[in-house]
């Protein structure tokens, strides 16, 4: 049964490591709005498809929740992608990656600024590291670029979309007790519907793309994959092994990501890379296992990207 768990949460994180690689192969094929607008549409109808029965079995928590799922969908889904997929059209796909790896150091800091979550002197050593893989990466190998606060267009992008999915998932600590095929379809069609004003304002600025027969192809794998079946894989996993040992997983996300860079869009692997990957990646392992017993996880139990 570990071993089927093992095999649910690397799918399911190497669905999400290729949703970068998605951003970037879909330049010159679909725009970033367009596709954001796209893919939630298409798991909406999807999610839908498998959902009606708990839909309406849940309604009453629904109804009660609407503000909250719909704020889950517009920040968590619309807000996090838009930005994802924009910020690839100035940075790297492997920056993208790696610099998603930044999600659970910020949202630690919010747990502990917000709820005092207990802190250990490891969580503060690995959360350190982390924080300067992720610096590394967005300086591109040079701290003089953050001194002269020249950061690349693509990576303050990616910031915000690292800020708007970490208030997403503390959010979740308030999400009402339906069944998660509801808590995938109310969010998503939020996400379908808030997508549509930033398609309006991607059209007024005259970059709007319709897709063609690869953009479609890019849209469903964002859709299929990157929303729901690793959404499903990963809920299977927790179910197995527990939150707490499933969102360890969370951190492949980032070596997924680069090492498809490297493979389907014959990026550079840098030095730098390296090393922020292995300051990231090595961070957060010594702040999980430094974590004290009675402390929440540090990454989410359930994510959507």
């Amino acid at each position: 049964m570990q071993i089927t768990a093992y095999i649910c949460l690397v799918i399911a994180t190497l669905c999400w490591g290729g949703n970068a690689v998605a951003g970037k192969l879909a330049l010159g094929h679909v725009s970033p709005m367009m596709l954001t607008l796209l893919r939630w549409t298409l798991a909406t109808l999807l999610i839908a498809a498998v959902s009606l029965p708990y839909l309406k079995r849940d309604w009453p928590l629904v109804r009660k929740n609407l503000p909250l799922l719909f704020f889950y969908g517009i920040i968590g889904y619309t807000t996090f992608n838009a930005m994802l997929y924009s910020a690839v059209q100035y940075t790297t796909a492997i920056n993208v990656a790696i610099e998603q790896a930044g999600i659970p150091m910020l949202i630690f800091l919010l747990n502990f600024v917000f709820f005092r979550t207990s802190v250990s002197a490891a969580q503060f050593a690995g959360f350190g590291m982390t924080l300067i893989g992720v610096a590394l990466t967005a300086a591109h190998g040079d701290f003089a670029t953050l001194l002269q606060l020249s950061l690349n267009r693509g990576d303050a992008l990616m910031l915000i979309a690292v800020v708007a999915y970490s208030v997403y998932t503390i959010f979740l600590r308030w999400k009402p007790p339906v069944d998660w095929r509801t808590l995938m379809a109310i969010p998503a069609f939020a996400a379908a519907l808030t997508s549509v004003p930033l398609l309006i304002w991607e059209s007024s600025k005259g970059n709007v793309q319709v897709p063609d027969a690869n953009g479609w192809v890019i849209a469903f794998y964002t859709a299929i994959f990157a929303s729901l079946l690793a959404q499903i894989l990963y809920i299977k996993g927790v179910e197995t092994i527990g939150a707490n040992r499933a969102g360890l997983f969370i951190n492949l996300v980032p070596v997924f990501g680069t090492l498809l860079s490297v493979l389907l869009l014959a990026e550079e692997l840098q030095t730098f890379h390296v090393v922020a990957l292995a300051l990231t990646l090595g961070g957060i392992a010594i702040a999980e296992k430094g974590r004290p017993k009675d402390a929440a996880p540090t990454v989410p139990a359930s994510p959507v990207d």
